[in-house]
């Protein structure tokens, strides 16, 4: 087994501050390391003595007082040090900006912090990685890689596409330069996501509406050539609802696309927004999903949320999530991200949105496995922000911190201006920084919230009833078919029927829209008539009773 790495630390001189020094020394733990923390006002002697001692490989020292002080004993201990420096051991300093200054101009210290760095630059400095924006090869190209890097924080992905390209392309290079975020979501608008190889069925009215209007190859790589800058973020957009593996293939070689986001129901004539029929965009959603399965590029399904957004039961929320990942991994999806979107529908209380969320990786995870990898992607509900900016920006915030509970491997920030306005690059920034915050006060110490007797009971009870819809599903297969909940005709059924229902699927013709629900107890359930709340083995038997 090799030894861990050393590294000690301490306030140097007659400065007592140390908050700096503990968050550098729980930092360095996460990331390998085994820390000695020397203390409050540690002389030269004694600092270089414990280095010796210890057999450091690494040395931090803080100072925050006066900077003329501070660059005297600076001096002083660069002097002293000078045989371990030249031995191989490594110097770090943390203090502020103004001393921070004077240690810098020393070029003894081979990294000086003053306070401005995010964590995960302190964190990738100790886990061994390059300077901050030196090169793009210090920050993983690859959504699995910079998961890894990153962890334990989450990565954090946003979606921008604003109504030019100009305009696009001068707050994508806004956000790489902030280092904020690691993932940018092109939003394009719906031209680029119907008709981007169709030009005569594209609308000039409607250019911009939605997002970014992309007509063209190089369109999408001046898109990607203004994330090369700061923390070189990855970048991904929707898989689109029409030509989906001429656009796959676009998208690897024009923007090295992070992950796929693929819906299994949506994006097609039921929701508006495409040109295939229900049960011909199922089979071509899956499709597109063994295309990116074969590359080893990551696949999200961004089915779930759909259902929750059209206020759907938590029950088929759960089970839509279920077969997400039964699907990604039949069709040959190698990494799979796993959405979660809270706050969907809106008015869901913190505990039973926590619940729904545990009953899906409940029934997911038994799928995992050394070639079907899932990664927990969690987000803040679409249509929950309020419109009061200071509200929007706690609801940001609050529910981050909720979804950390689930110790997610990316967290899809939603900016609080979406109810008033798609984001900007300030907007974004602003919101990414909020999310960071508290993310990282959950690292810092967050209680169990999975552990409420109510939440685990909730738990069970969604996880238990998906099952009985499932086993609905699968009824309706016709005779031969061997798995039908990877059948296009059984899925597609499932809909029509009513098995999968959701109350803003009234007068679709593809789906039935007869389905009641309300928010009960910060649940959302099926209710009948009279408001009364309706098990899913009563809703399915009264649905099998209508059925011929």
């Amino acid at each position: 087994m090799t030894a861990k790495r050393v590294v000690i630390a301490a306030a140097l001189g007659e400065c007592v501050h140390v908050a700096g020094v503990m968050n550098f020394l729980r930092l360095a733990e996460s990331a390998g390391w085994q820390t000695v923390f020397l203390g409050p006002a540690v002389s030269v002697e004694d600092v270089l003595a414990a280095a010796r001692r210890e057999q450091a490989d690494l040395v931090g020292v803080s100072y925050r007082l006066t900077p003329e002080t501070g660059e005297r004993l600076l001096g002083e201990f660069a002097e002293a040090a000078a045989d371990l420096h030249a031995a191989g051991v490594r110097f770090a300093f943390g203090g502020t900006p103004p001393v921070a200054e004077r240690a810098r101009a020393l070029g003894f210290f081979e990294r000086v912090f003053d306070g401005s760095e995010s964590v995960e630059t302190v964190l990738a400095y100790l886990k061994g990685q390059p300077a901050e924006g030196v090169s793009e090869k210090g920050f993983p190209q690859m959504a699995v890689e910079r998961i890894h890097w990153k962890s334990p924080f989450p990565i954090l992905r946003h979606h921008f596409g604003l109504p030019t390209m100009e305009a696009t392309i001068s707050g994508i290079e806004k956000i790489a330069e902030a280092q904020v975020l690691d993932v940018i979501s092109l939003g394009i608008d719906q031209d680029a996501q119907e008709n981007f190889y169709h030009s005569e069925r594209q609308d000039p009215r409607r250019k911009g509406a939605g997002g970014v209007p992309v007509r063209s190859v190089e369109d999408y790589r001046a898109l990607y050539a203004a994330s090369r800058r700061g923390n070189f973020p990855l970048m991904r957009t929707y898989s689109g609802t029409d030509d989906f593996i001429r656009l796959a293939e676009m998208y690897v070689e024009a923007i090295n696309i992070a992950w796929a986001a693929i819906p299994l129901f949506w994006f097609n004539q039921m929701d508006g927004r495409g040109p295939w029929d229900l049960e011909g965009s199922i089979r071509e959603h899956q499709r597109v999903m063994a295309w990116y399965g074969e590359r080893g590029i990551p696949v999200e399904l961004n089915e779930p949320h759909h259902w929750g957004m059209r206020d759907a039961p938590d029950v088929i929320f759960v089970v839509s999530a279920v077969l997400s990942a039964h699907n990604a991994r039949a069709f040959g999806v190698q990494d799979y991200i796993a959405q979660l979107m809270f706050n969907s529908p809106p008015g869901l209380s913190d505990a039973m949105d926590l619940a729904k969320m545990l009953a899906v990786v409940d029934l997911i995870e038994p799928l995992a496995g050394p070639d079907f990898r899932i990664w927990k992607q969690t987000r803040t509900g679409l249509l929950s922000y309020p419109l009061d900016p200071a509200a929007a920006r706690a609801h940001l915030a609050a529910s981050v911190y909720l979804q950390m509970a689930l110790q997610p491997h990316i967290i899809h920030v939603v900016g609080h201006t979406e109810a008033h306005h798609a984001a900007t690059a300030e907007d974004v920034i602003e919101a990414c920084k909020l999310a960071r915050r508290a993310i990282e006060n959950a690292l810092s110490g967050q209680p169990d919230m999975t552990a409420d007797p109510k939440i685990q009971e909730r738990r069970q009870e969604l996880a238990a009833e998906a099952q009985i819809t499932l086993d609905a599903i699968r009824h309706l297969a016709a005779p031969g078919v061997e798995d039908p909940l990877l059948d296009a005709a059984t899925l597609a059924r499932a809909v029509t029927n009513g098995i999968l229902d959701a109350p803003h699927l009234k007068n679709n013709p593809f789906g039935r829209g007869v389905i009641r629900t309300q928010v009960v107890g910060g649940k959302c359930l099926t209710v009948d008539v009279d408001s009364h709340p309706l098990a899913e083995k009563e809703r399915i038997s009264r649905i099998r009773k209508e059925l011929p």
